[in-house]
């Protein structure tokens, strides 16, 4: 049993001011794998205050010297990559092929990518010739708490926390209690690379504990928040009082839309997307909209590539898909393919239950409905997990209007050969991103949505500015 009871603050690595032991669950076995503990408020303030303190010197630190930290961090990050693989497939249940490229690899990635748009950053820059002695001076935003889920973490916390670093804040990470594990390595890394006390501090907690507490913290100046959407409503009225800024990065149910014209990879390309990290991505495609005259043979297709999907432990090695990360969300997945079955969709993949040879592990079938409407609990509500559902649709007006038929903004997605239809979807649909043709975004994209998926960008020169005030100063004297 791993036991990681203490928190980061201030530098160092601190017990709770009241024990409060959490088990953490292996989702491939069921089995407890780690304890960590939960924090009260008096951790919490004391983070808080360790950031508060921090914060002047960070700020005035030169740029490139917060730069050259988390270069550092990213060699740290590089030579301890197994352990956090590891770490993540254990606590989370990705399959440890998956959490070595993709999961790890996010972290990497982001971290390169926000070292390149910081070297190209202006913090202080001319408001324009009109008026040569005004400046625009970028300023960090200050006291930072960062709340982030289970299902990518590395992507998240590296999203938020290298660029809040870049920005000249200072922060409290509160990791998702279902995995914990990631992030104290995580600190460990930020620890070995030297960032300063106070910097970065890590209080493990749940929601209702910790997650509220910092929400609502008269000394926290913005929260940055990934989750459900259920969760930023609340962490957006309990922010309310304070008035600080409140970043959002919510649920999705994005609508990828085949035309007849797609390419042939289109199909296969779409489910397995779908049904990566066990469908557990807010960004998954999930409702796979199909036009009228290759709807049957894209039915078929869809439903024998998702009987082709093998299912297993996050231990194993290979290209399956493992668990969903808990009984929770075990449980609520199986209700929504019941619910699916009872309003009339046909299932042509999968089903309730565990796939077959399992008894015990969260383990979800690779399912597909067909014939599904928009209508539908299945097509409104974001299940997350590996459960995908088809549409039907005649025309391109009649697309546009079913993939925004929908309170979430997240990611659509376009398949089509005709590049001025694929242009006129992208220009239409109501959403934060559109990926075209299997084409991903590039590097340093802004990540983030509209509606109930979010506001904000992370990512890249906007994932930086979201942590920055900006400030008009006249009278600058050139030097």
């Amino acid at each position: 049993m791993i036991e990681k009871r203490q928190f980061y603050i201030n530098g160092a690595w601190v017990d709770p001011a009241q024990p409060s032991d959490l088990n953490v669950i292996d989702p491939s076995t069921e089995d407890p794998c780690a304890v960590i503990s939960l924090g009260g408020q008096a951790d919490t303030d004391a983070a808080v205050a360790a950031a508060r303190a921090a914060f002047p010197t960070w700020m005035r630190t030169p740029v490139e010297e917060r730069i050259a930290l988390v270069e550092k961090l990213l060699e740290v990050y590089t030579a301890r990559s197994e352990e956090m693989a590891q770490a993540i497939s254990l606590e989370m249940g990705a399959p440890i092929d998956l959490a070595r490229q993709a999961q790890v690899g996010a972290g990497a990635g982001h971290m390169k990518n926000f070292i390149r748009a910081a070297k190209d950053f202006e913090f202080i820059r001319p408001l324009g010739d009109h008026a040569p002695n005004d400046r625009i001076i970028h300023e960090p935003i200050g006291v930072c708490a960062m709340i982030t889920p289970w299902n990518w973490p590395m992507n998240q916390i590296t999203l938020k926390v290298i660029a809040a670093a870049i920005a000249g804040c200072t922060m409290v990470l509160k990791p998702s209690e279902e995995s914990p594990l990631d992030a104290i390595l995580f600190a460990e890394m930020i620890h070995e690379a030297g960032f300063p006390p106070g910097v970065f501090n890590l209080v493990n907690g749940d929601g209702a504990g910790v997650g509220s507490q910092l929400s609502s913290h008269v000394d926290v100046d913005m929260v940055s928040f990934t989750g459900s959407t259920r969760a930023g409503i609340q962490i957006s009225k309990a922010a309310a009082d304070t008035l600080k800024r409140v970043h959002l990065e919510l649920g999705g149910k994005g609508a990828n839309v085949i035309f007849d014209d797609a390419d042939e990879k289109a199909v296969k390309r779409g489910v397995l997307h779908m049904m990566n990290n066990s469908g557990q991505s807010c960004n998954a495609p999930s409702r796979m909209l199909v036009q009228q005259s290759v709807y049957d043979q894209t039915v078929d297709a869809a439903a024998e590539i998702a009987k082709g999907i093998e299912v297993g432990s996050s231990h194993d090695e290979g290209r399956h898909i493992g668990p969903v990360v808990n009984e929770t969300q075990w449980s609520k997945i199986q209700g929504l393919i019941q619910k699916g079955i009872d309003e009339g969709a046909r299932l042509v993949a999968g089903g309730p239950g565990r796939p077959e040879g399992f008894n015990k592990g969260y383990y979800v079938r690779p399912t597909v409905f067909a014939d599904v409407t928009n209508d539908m609990t299945i097509a409104r509500e974001e299940i997350f997990g590996p459960v995908l559902s088809i549409i039907p649709f005649e025309t391109e007006e009649d697309a546009i209007r079913i993939a925004n038929d929908t309170p979430y903004g997240l990611t659509n997605y376009v398949q089509t050969q005709d590049g001025a239809k694929a242009n006129r979807m992208a220009m239409n649909l109501r959403s934060g991103m559109v990926e075209m043709n299997g084409q991903g975004r590039g590097a340093g994209a802004p990540f983030g949505g509209m509606k109930q998926s979010g506001n904000g960008r992370e990512g890249g020169v906007w994932g930086i500015e979201d942590f920055l005030e900006v400030k008009a100063v006249s009278g600058w004297t050139a030097e």
